[in-house]
């Protein structure tokens, strides 16, 4: 089995920063694409940001120029840095990778979610 341990959430005040790590740990052979995903009250899960494991990267348009997103490939590690923040950045964030074990299959897993609130 393969787990996904994130860290990093909080409460933040408007035009602050976090910054989010999840690390990846278990029958991992291999890692192709680390994202984030966040999930608002009433509101479906949407991606926030992925990275390839060849470090080709996706945004969300809402958080282009704000957010950064990074990964260790020796560490099995994805970050999250979050720059100017916003309130309708509040939410529950995920992280989500897709890992080769050693069956030689392919399998997405998700982290158990860390709450980012941004408010004043």
């Amino acid at each position: 089995q393969v787990q996904l341990v994130e860290s990093g959430g909080g409460l933040v005040q408007p035009g602050g920063s976090l910054r989010l790590s999840c690390a990846a740990s278990g029958d991992i052979l291999n890692i192709n694409t680390m994202g984030w995903y966040r999930q608002a009250p009433g509101k479906q899960r949407e991606l926030v940001a992925q990275i390839t494991s060849l470090g080709t990267t996706t945004y969300e348009d809402s958080v282009k120029g704000r957010f950064a997103i990074s990964r260790d490939n020796a560490k099995n590690t994805v970050s999250l840095q979050m720059n100017t923040l916003k309130p309708e950045d509040t939410a529950v964030y995920y992280c989500n990778a897709e890992v080769l074990m050693s069956t030689m299959l392919w399998n997405t897993y998700w982290g158990q979610g860390t709450q980012v609130t941004v408010s004043s």
